[in-house]
């Protein structure tokens, strides 16, 4: 499959600078080794109205480092959040959200910051297409098999489909707009596929990429959500049979791997705990390749942004046109990369 240049082609260099630490304060990079951390770090955020709501941080990195915790946060919707959840939120210093959900998802499921501390939201207007996560033929002859193949099928195309957003994504990091958090409706498919999108470009290994993915399982009662959706449960996903429905539902680790294998094919991705590199001589970083927005998404807790760029900020230089920020030379963070524009 041809997928967009995407391809993880990102300044590793400058993402790590400040989202990675050193230390053994990160969870082992065993496949074996619980997921969940213990206090002060917790997982799963204490929210009274949160849907799947995660940090990222705490995962080792293949290389004896860890993810920073409260940098990065994945989610379900944020529809239910309450008005502590809210607060809560705001003393996390979120600066910026990226909705992945379709234009119809976003107008039955609305979040409503508060005017103070909002985030800056990121979101695209368009129609999800749920066909694409279906099996073929008629409803009577689906099986769990052919439900599990499908929804395998589909997540290669995701990274097609949602190319500009994940994009979009790793721009607003790369520019130091953090912390960031990213969601869809479950926090599942499209929000699995960014968080391992991100969790890779780490450097944290494949097993804990996976298990990550996987603990959707733990936190996520998909039954008690469709219970509460009316809609879904009259229409065609209530009339599916029971092993069938929880296929689609549940995470499967052939889901996420299927993505990955994408990635694994193409030059560029650096799978973690493989031999490839990312040959910064021969490719752009993506925040040189497209416009980032100027606004200046100031912290609601210390009233300034986070440099994700860190001590690497003095190796790159700006120009501004027209309110926007483009990278200059060179446009590679790497020391090993000094190719001119």
């Amino acid at each position: 499959m041809k997928i967009a240049p995407f391809r993880l082609r990102l300044t590793f260099a400058a993402m790590a600078a400040v989202m990675l630490a050193s230390g053994a304060a990160g969870l082992p990079a065993r496949a074996d080794t619980p997921i969940a951390t213990a206090a002060p770090h917790e997982r799963l955020l204490p929210l009274q109205g949160g849907r799947n709501f995660r940090d990222l941080g705490g995962y080792r990195t293949a290389d004896g480092r860890h993810v920073k915790w409260g940098l990065l946060f994945r989610s379900g919707s944020m529809h239910g959040l309450t008005d502590s959840d809210y607060a809560y939120l705001e003393r996390r210093g979120i600066r910026v959200v990226c909705d992945f959900r379709d234009t119809r998802e976003r107008a039955s499921e609305p979040v409503n910051w508060p005017a103070a501390g909002a985030p800056h939201v990121l979101s695209a207007d368009y129609r999800l297409d749920m066909a694409g996560f279906m099996p073929a033929g008629p409803m009577k002859d689906w099986t769990a098999e052919s439900a599990r193949a499908a929804m395998a099928a589909s997540y290669p195309h995701m990274l097609v489909q949602f190319h500009d957003q994940y994009r979009r994504m790793f721009d607003e990091l790369l520019a130091g707009h953090a912390p960031l958090a990213f969601n869809c409706s479950a926090g599942k498919d499209r929000t699995g596929v960014a968080a391992a999108l991100l969790l890779t470009a780490l450097g944290v290994p494949r097993a804990t990429v996976v298990e990550d993915y996987l603990l959707t399982n733990r936190y996520l009662n998909a039954r008690t959500l469709l219970a509460k959706d009316s809609k879904a449960t009259a229409g065609s996903i209530g009339q599916m049979p029971s092993p069938v429905m929880q296929a689609l539902l549940n995470a499967d680790r052939s889901y996420i791997e299927a993505a990955l294998k994408v990635l694994d094919s193409h030059r560029g991705a650096r799978a973690a705990g493989s031999a490839t590199k990312w040959d910064c001589r021969t490719q752009t970083s993506p925040a040189c390749a497209a416009p980032i927005s100027n606004d200046a998404y100031p912290s609601p807790t210390s009233g300034k942004g986070q440099n994700l760029a860190g001590s690497f900020e003095k190796r790159t230089r700006t120009r501004r046109s027209g309110g926007v920020r483009r990278c200059g030379p060179p446009p590679c963070l790497s020391r090993r990369c000094r190719k001119p524009r």
